[in-house]
C-alpha cells in the first residue's frame, strides 16, 4: 500500500501521498478531505488509510502506456543530468519528430517493434537528412535502453534497427585572398570581431560569442577559451545559454594573441568604455565582460551572426558560406601552410585526432605529393630529361 500521512492546509485537512512512478521517480499528491481542522482529526486519518487502500498510480500500466507517453516522460528523467542545450535539442527531437509520429498509430511502449521504429526512420529520410535520423536514433535507443532497466519491456528493439548511413561532409572554406577581403570589409561592424575569431582561430560561433576580456592576456598575448554562449528554444521560449564549459575538455585551450588582433582588441576595449560613458544607465552591463557586444552593451546574439553573415556576403558580392566555414577555412589555410594535422587538432580544438583527419584529410595534398614523389625515387622512374620528378 502507498505511503501516506495527514497535512494541515488553511485550517482544513489535506491526505498526501507518496508513491514512486514507473520511472523510478518519487512524486507526492495531495487529497483534499473537505475536514475542518478542529474536532476532525481521526476522520482525517480514516479518509488517509481509504485513500492510500483506493491509491492507483495516475500513469497507466506498461502495457497500456504509449511509446509517445513514454519518450515524454523520459525526457524528465534526463533533463537534471544533461546540459540545457543538449535537453532543448531532446525535446525538439522528441516532442516535434518522434511522439508525433508513433502518437498518432497508437503504439504502446510493451507493443512497439523494431519495424515501426524502421517505418519511422524511412518516413522521416523523406523530410531530413540522414544525420537528423541518427540522433532520432539516439533518443529513441536510449530511451528504451531505460524502459528495459526498468523492466516495463524484456529487450530494446532499436537494437535490431537498421540505422542510416551518415552522408559524408565536405567542409566549404575561403581561401586566403577571400578571407583577407573579408576581414578589409568587416572593419567597423558588429561581424567584425566575430569574423576575425572564427576565420584566424578557428573557433566556434559559441566560443567567438562567450569570449571575455579576462580570457584575454594582453601581458602574456594569450587567448584561453574557456566560457561559451549558445541559444536555444525551451518551453516555447527563446533562451540565452552561457556556461563555462566549451563543447568538450580539448576545446578548452589557450592560444597566441598575435599583435594584429591584440591592436584591434585593444582598441574594442576603449570604444566600449567609451561607450558605457557616453550611454550612461541606458549601457546593458549585464554582459560588460563580453568582448562582441553591441553600442549599448547589448551581446551580440548566436541567430543574429548566422542570419547577418549570410546577408553580409550577399550585399559585398562574396561567395556564400556559413559562418561555421570561417573555422574550415582557418584549418584549410593551415593545411596549405604545412601545419601538421596534429597542430590543427589541438588549435581548433578537437577531441581527437580523428575528428579533424575525417573532416580534412581530402585537403592535406601536400603531403600526397611528398608520398608520390617517395614512390617515383623508389621505383627509380625519372622525368623526361632524366632528371628527378619534381611534382607541382
Amino acid at each position: 500500500m502507498v505511503a501516506g500521512h495527514v497535512r494541515e492546509k488553511k485550517g482544513y485537512y489535506y491526505a498526501v501521498l507518496n508513491y514512486t512512478d514507473v520511472f523510478g521517480n518519487r512524486k507526492t499528491k495531495w487529497i483534499a478531505t473537505g475536514l475542518p481542522v478542529k474536532g476532525n482529526k481521526k476522520k482525517a486519518e480514516a479518509y488517509l488509510q481509504e485513500q492510500r487502500r483506493k491509491f492507483v498510480q495516475d500513469a497507466p500500466p506498461a502495457d497500456d502506456m504509449l511509446f509517445a507517453d513514454f519518450m515524454e516522460q523520459w525526457l524528465q528523467v534526463v533533463k537534471t543530468s544533461i546540459a540545457v542545450p543538449t535537453y532543448a535539442s531532446y525535446c525538439n527531437m522528441v516532442k516535434k519528430g518522434i511522439c508525433p509520429f508513433f502518437r498518432e498509430k497508437g503504439i504502446t511502449l510493451k507493443g512497439l517493434t523494431a519495424k515501426d521504429i524502421q517505418d519511422f526512420y524511412l518516413k522521416e529520410l523523406e523530410r531530413v537528412s540522414a544525420a537528423s535520423v541518427i540522433h532520432y536514433h539516439s533518443n529513441i535507443h536510449k530511451a528504451l535502453k531505460y524502459a528495459v532497466k526498468l523492466d516495463l519491456i524484456p529487450g530494446n528493439p532499436a537494437d535490431k534497427v537498421e540505422r542510416p548511413k551518415k552522408e559524408k561532409f565536405s567542409a566549404s572554406f575561403y581561401d586566403a585572398d577571400e578571407i583577407n577581403k573579408l576581414f578589409e570589409i568587416s572593419k567597423g561592424t558588429r561581424l567584425e570581431i566575430p569574423i576575425l575569431l572564427g576565420a584566424f582561430y578557428g573557433l566556434r560561433r559559441s566560443e567567438a560569442i562567450g569570449l571575455k576580456w579576462d580570457a584575454v592576456d594582453f601581458e602574456h598575448d594569450t587567448i584561453t577559451i574557456k566560457h561559451t554562449v549558445t541559444s536555444v528554444n525551451l518551453d516555447g521560449k527563446h533562451i540565452l545559454v552561457p556556461q563555462d564549459t566549451t563543447k568538450t575538455k580539448s576545446s578548452r585551450r589557450t592560444l597566441p594573441l598575435v599583435p594584429f588582433v591584440k591592436e584591434r582588441l585593444l582598441s574594442l576595449q576603449k570604444e566600449q568604455k567609451e561607450n558605457r560613458r557616453l550611454c550612461g544607465r541606458c549601457y546593458n552591463r549585464e554582459y560588460e565582460d563580453y568582448i562582441c557586444v553591441n553600442e549599448i552593451g547589448d551581446l551580440i546574439k548566436p541567430e543574429y551572426i548566422s542570419s547577418t553573415f549570410a546577408a553580409f556576403l550577399e550585399e559585398h558580392g562574396m561567395r556564400r558560406i556559413r559562418f561555421h566555414d570561417l573555422r574550415h577555412s582557418c584549418a584549410s589555410l593551415m593545411l596549405s601552410s604545412g601545419v601538421p594535422m596534429k597542430q590543427i587538432q589541438e588549435w581548433l580544438g578537437h577531441s581527437d585526432f580523428s575528428t579533424t583527419a575525417n573532416i580534412y584529410a581530402h585537403l592535406e595534398y601536400s603531403s600526397k605529393i611528398s608520398s608520390a614523389e617517395s614512390m617515383l625515387t623508389g621505383l627509380g622512374i625519372s622525368a623526361p630529361d632524366g632528371s628527378p620528378h619534381v611534382l607541382p
